[in-house]
């Protein structure tokens, strides 16, 4: 059962608690993920994963190459690198990749991403890519309007996301109703994609 909009807006979000963008994505591939890290306190051991390590690798990489290298063809006129951002308006955490200075002065999130570009832009990277607008939008006070994801496997192509408003509000909603599953202890359902389960760290306490 998806909790409903009006329910979820009931809940006082408490001072300090957080959510990064790593922790929406993990929801929206299963919502389980959230009520098994946050209610339960049963760790995934991400740190044992051989592509979560290599992805790491590959962050802590792109710190030491190019760092003053400015994407000239997507108008960029600047950038921090390796950026830490706290919200207290969306509860929200975490470091993106790079922060682009644009040319219509606007900015823009860059994060690289380990993985090919299969035609279609996936939904957890769009919202991943509009949650970090929203940090940025917060931490900085400037305009989002787009944001850019570097598909490493793919020879480093780079693909442009639009924002639009509603992006943000659901966005927005999302942490709703993640909020709403710890605070509440709420069990949601699983993902209708069973092959998701295969390899899943929970498969085996998940019923």
């Amino acid at each position: 059962m998806k909790l409903s909009q009006n329910f979820s807006k009931q809940l006082e979000k408490v001072e300090g608690m957080y959510l990064t963008p790593s922790e929406i994505i993990e929801y929206l591939y299963c919502p389980r993920f959230i009520y098994f890290m946050n209610c339960l306190n049963i760790s995934q051991h991400e740190e044992q994963r051989y592509k979560v390590l290599l992805g790491r690798e590959i962050h802590e990489g792109r710190k030491r190459v190019n760092r003053n290298y400015l994407r000239k063809k997507i108008n960029c006129t600047g950038k921090d690198i390796n950026v830490y951002m706290v919200s207290e308006n969306f509860h929200l955490k975490g470091t993106v990749d790079e922060v682009l200075y644009l040319e219509d002065g606007t900015l823009a999130p860059f994060d690289y991403k380990f993985a090919e570009f299969k035609e279609t832009l996936y939904r957890t990277h769009k919202v991943q890519s509009v949650l970090y607008g929203l940090l940025i939008k917060d931490f900085y006070k400037a305009e989002v309007k787009k944001g850019y994801i570097c598909y490493v496997r793919d020879n480093y192509l780079v693909k442009e996301i639009p924002f639009k408003e509603k992006d943000f509000i659901e966005a927005q909603m999302i942490i709703d109703e993640m909020f709403s599953i710890i605070q509440l202890g709420f069990y949601p359902k699983k993902t209708k994609y069973s092959i998701r389960c295969v390899d899943c760290c929970y498969r085996n306490i998940c019923v």
